[in-house]
């Protein structure tokens, strides 16, 4: 299978690489990004039973990229693995993903309005609702159709759709729509999903509405649970001072068939001082109390929920917390370091949306403080050379009580994140005529 699409990619080089039509474009594009971690507390407070962690993981990955008048076409194949996942002589790598990250081709209507179709990544805004998680390795992407339509005067409005189903071979699928896949079944994938997304900006502003809805197959066979999701998005510039809000609200049904009445609003300012930018702001997720009879636990489906909720990943990661939401304070800055370098840190102190509590010796519930806890997170960037960087980061996070009872530990204290990530990222041909 891999020599298929390795094959596949060549075919494709040398097609487009040889076309003529006028004012076509094509690119190819290669990165390697090892990335080294030392995990002591991540996604969940160390305990006395614990040992730290230590890996390298590697995403490799060659983008081949089409332009023309009429038509365009990206091809996007990645190899994951962990450093030593795989024997040194060996003739099997089942622990590695290689994949298409990204199959489509697009069709022209006008220079305005086209279609795609295709694997694709999906990254809107900041990325808080649809992001295309590229600081995980292997990334996230969808399998769709897409409508797009951008104006000369800034709006734009694109209409999403798509259908999945989990067929073992063709034509083998001769009757049902049963989608069998064990992340579907479990809530995970979708089933089916359809978004608008419109957009106007200009000099001092942005603003977006997305009206997302996506159908979860039911645990049996009898049909799908749709879940609705509204959002708001702006930035407006007000002389040296950036202003950015949401709003989202989500209704509908989970995958388990229960009403959903749930929404997330955030909000931040940028200002500059006399050493550097200054960010302040709040993210708020509802969160379920164990009395509601309605799930008010807002979820950023496919967000890249890495960049907003604390770098080490103890929120909507993959990683629960109970749906309890989340009401998270933060502070972010950044210093210069020199012509190619620069210092990220942000605070954050971490409290849950709704009531935690934890079982009593005398068999009743205890309420307990909101406070989850703080984190600091520093990065440093450093380019190096065009195409090459060198970043690392160190985060380190302070776990209440109120924490360990959401994720059902003993915290030993002192939960570390290190990590070191070396990036190339080299255009290997570029041709336009």
């Amino acid at each position: 299978m891999k020599q298929y699409y390795l094959r596949v990619l060549l075919l494709s080089v040398l097609s487009f690489a040889g076309t003529t039509e006028t004012f076509a474009q094509f690119t190819l594009q290669g990165e390697v990004r090892p990335r080294a971690e030392f995990r002591n507390g991540f996604k969940s407070p160390n305990t006395l039973a614990t040992d730290p962690a230590f890996f390298v993981e590697q995403r490799s990955r060659l983008y081949a990229g089409y332009k023309a008048e009429k038509m365009a076409f990206r091809l996007t194949l990645q190899d994951v693995r962990i450093w030593g996942g795989a024997n040194q002589i060996y003739k099997n790598d089942d622990p590695a993903l290689f994949n298409v990250y990204e199959a489509w081709g697009e069709y022209f209507f006008t220079p305005q309005f086209s279609v795609r179709a295709g694997r694709q990544a999906l990254d809107y805004d900041n990325a808080r609702f649809l992001g295309d998680l590229d600081w995980a390795q292997q990334g996230r992407s969808h399998d769709a159709a897409l409508f797009l339509y951008k104006a000369p005067s800034g709006f734009q409005a694109h209409f999403g759709a798509a259908y999945n189903q989990s067929v073992a071979f063709e034509p083998g699928k001769l009757s049902g729509t049963y989608y069998d896949l064990a992340n579907a079944r479990a809530g995970g994938n979708y089933k089916t999903m359809q978004y608008l997304w419109l957009h106007q900006e200009n000099d001092v502003m942005k603003a977006s509405l997305l009206v997302h809805n996506d159908g979860r197959q039911t645990l049996d066979t009898s049909g799908v649970n749709f879940r609705q999701t509204y959002g708001l998005y702006a930035e407006r510039k007000l002389g040296g001072l950036n202003l950015t809000g949401e709003l989202y609200y989500q209704g509908g049904k989970n995958a388990g068939g229960q009403t959903i009445s749930a929404y997330l609003a955030a909000f931040d300012a940028t200002f500059k001082t006399a050493l550097t930018p200054l960010t302040v702001g709040v993210d708020y997720l509802s969160g379920t109390d164990a009395t509601d009879t309605k799930d008010r636990a807002f979820n950023p489906l496919y967000g890249t929920n890495h960049k907003f909720y604390g770098f080490m990943d103890y929120f909507y990661v993959g990683n629960g917390h109970q749906n309890k939401g989340l009401a998270d304070f933060y502070v972010k800055t950044k210093f210069k370091l020199g012509k190619k370098a620069v210092l990220l840190g942000q605070l954050h102190q971490f409290n849950a949306a709704a009531t935690v509590t934890r079982p009593a010796g005398d068999g009743s519930l205890e309420e307990l403080s909101s406070s989850l806890g703080q984190e600091i997170d520093l990065v440093f960037n450093l380019a190096l050379t065009e195409g090459v960087s060198l970043q690392g980061g160190y985060s380190q996070l302070f776990s209440s009580a109120s924490m360990d009872a959401l994720k059902g530990t003993t915290s030993a204290g002192g939960n570390q994140w290190a990590w070191l990530m070396f990036t190339i990222k080299p255009t290997l041909f570029s041709s336009a005529h």
